[in-house]
C-alpha cells in the first residue's frame, strides 16, 4: 500500500490527476448547478468540493495502479 501512495504522491501523478479534476470537475459543476448559477440561487459548497475531490482521487489512483503494475 505504501508503494501505491508513494505513485499517488508523485508529481506527474499529482499534476495529470489536477488536469483531470478541473476538466471534470468543472464539467459536473456546470451540470448538476448551471442553474443554480444562472439564476443566482445559492451553491452548494459541499457539492462543488466533492465535485471536484472525486475525480481527482479517481485519476490519482488509477495513474498509481498503472505505474505500479509497470513496475512488475
Amino acid at each position: 500500500m505504501a508503494g501505491l501512495l508513494n505513485h499517488m504522491l508523485s508529481r506527474p501523478v499529482v499534476t495529470g490527476a489536477i488536469k483531470v479534476s478541473l476538466f471534470v470537475g468543472t464539467c459536473l459543476n456546470a451540470i448538476n448547478q448551471g442553474s443554480a448559477l444562472w439564476h443566482g440561487a445559492g451553491i452548494e459548497w459541499g457539492k462543488v468540493l466533492l465535485n471536484y475531490t472525486v475525480p481527482y482521487l479517481v485519476a490519482s489512483y488509477s495513474a498509481a495502479k498503472a505505474r505500479k503494475a509497470l513496475e512488475r
